[in-house]
């Protein structure tokens, strides 16, 4: 049986937002960010919605029919960006402007980040912790690495655990040798994967 998939809008933000909470309250990189896990539940669902909220405006959110999942991409041009990113920022000022970390871990990947050649960015991808394992994830990447390989464009993304990354190369995404280190926090691991001919 195959996966619904279908590309989210506007008036799914507010279940979205919900997901991206619940599968990423106990990520590595989100317990970093907020160490006490009940300010992290107060604040988290805001924060992730701005990425969500970019993802809208810029880029394309899929989701699957039933909500369970979802992957938010951005296609990226080559070349240096033009101006300065304000989305750290905005990370920061909108769920927590008294924590330095809110605003350091988008500084810190967008210092890595390549830029050379165009490229689509898988933003974040989550899965409702009680679906998780079912294949979901790969449901929703793999049309998008599909159309990469018809295309010729490459994909990047920074995984926040290494059992994430071990995923990820199973759908030809690899390490590109330096990893992105949360001040005494968890590294995380950018990842290209290049068009399959």
């Amino acid at each position: 049986m195959g996966v619904e998939i279908r590309q989210a809008g506007a008036s799914d933000r507010e279940a979205l937002v919900r997901l991206l909470d619940a599968a990423f309250l106990d990520d590595p990189v989100s317990s970093w960010v907020f160490p006490d896990r009940t300010h992290r539940g107060r604040v988290h669902g805001t924060f992730l919605g701005v990425f969500l909220d970019v993802a809208l405006r810029d880029g394309r959110v899929d989701m699957t029919e039933d909500g369970s999942a979802t992957a938010l991409w951005l296609q990226v041009p080559a070349g240096p960006p033009q101006g300065e990113d304000d989305t750290p920022a905005l990370m920061r000022q909108t769920a927590d402007p008294d924590n330095e970390r809110a605003e350091l871990v988008g500084r810190l990947t967008g210092e890595v980040h390549p830029h050379d050649r165009a490229h689509e960015y898988l933003l974040l991808i989550a899965v409702s912790p009680e679906r998780q394992g079912e294949g979901l994830g790969t449901a929703l990447i793999q049309p998008v690495l599909d159309r990469c390989d018809r295309d010729g464009v490459p994909a990047y993304l920074e995984a926040s655990s290494e059992r994430s990354s071990t995923l990820y190369e199973r759908l030809g995404f690899a390490f590109t040798g330096r990893t992105v280190d949360l001040p005494g926090g968890p590294p995380m691991w950018p990842m290209w994967r290049e068009p399959v001919s």
